[in-house]
């Protein structure tokens, strides 16, 4: 299933509803529910969040992947039958390892380099460009992060000290990871987001050291 699809049909299964009910509570026609449901036909913002308002979720939990929540916000949210609120979805290029200068070029040579070839998986209200999503390959992250979770990470914002993010280090052979960043007068220090391995203490002005981009999101794969 494409990683844009919707959950329409498994979300009527739930609430026990016929397609000519969801049309009622949504002011959309049956034969454009339809194809929805059937993934024939794409949606729109407007159609996100007139069936978020229907089936009483965030826009986020109608994907066929949908993401975990990484901090304490309630994500069973119901959004007002009239918002003002714009919901601008971003479709996330999916890679194997972490490009070294992200881009829109570069991440689509990562994902046929690492075999994620034309994966993608949405995120909403984002403008970064070069934002990726890190398929993590193990459970080296754990229990933090686990085999398969897929890490959004956007170059463009600002990683403040305890935040985590993919980074390069090292002097001789840079090594890119995702790490948990502290920042000191003196040092940068990086830290193993699951703390089973010594921090790392960087000096700044003197050890190579860069952000790539700080993980912003983290999608839990379903399959």
């Amino acid at each position: 299933m494409s990683s844009t699809a919707l959950r329409v049909k498994e979300l009527l299964r739930e609430k026990g509803w016929t397609t000519k009910v969801l049309a009622e509570k949504t002011g959309m026609s049956e034969s454009y529910l339809t194809h929805i449901k059937n993934g024939t036909r794409r949606w729109n913002e407007d159609s996100l969040r007139k069936l978020a308002n229907a089936f009483e979720i965030s826009p986020l939990d109608l994907f066929a992947q949908r993401r975990k929540r990484t901090d304490d916000i309630d994500n069973n949210v119901s959004m007002p039958e009239k918002s003002d609120i714009q919901l601008k979805v971003h479709i996330v290029p999916v890679v194997g390892d972490i490009p070294s200068n992200p881009s829109p070029y570069n991440n689509q040579l990562m994902q046929l380099t690492t075999g994620f070839k034309d994966v993608f998986v949405p995120t909403l209200n984002s403008s970064d460009g070069s934002m990726f999503a890190l398929s993590l390959g193990s459970n080296q992250l754990a229990p933090t992060f686990e085999k398969s979770d897929l890490l959004i990470i956007s170059p463009d914002v600002w990683t403040r000290s305890g935040d985590i993010a993919a980074v390069e280090y090292g002097n001789e052979t840079p090594i890119k990871a995702i790490m948990q960043v502290t920042y000191t007068e003196d040092f940068v220090v990086l830290e193993a987001v699951n703390h089973k391995t010594r921090p790392i203490a960087l000096v700044r002005g003197k050890d190579h050291f860069r952000i790539i981009g700080r993980v912003v999101g983290r999608h839990q794969r379903l399959d």
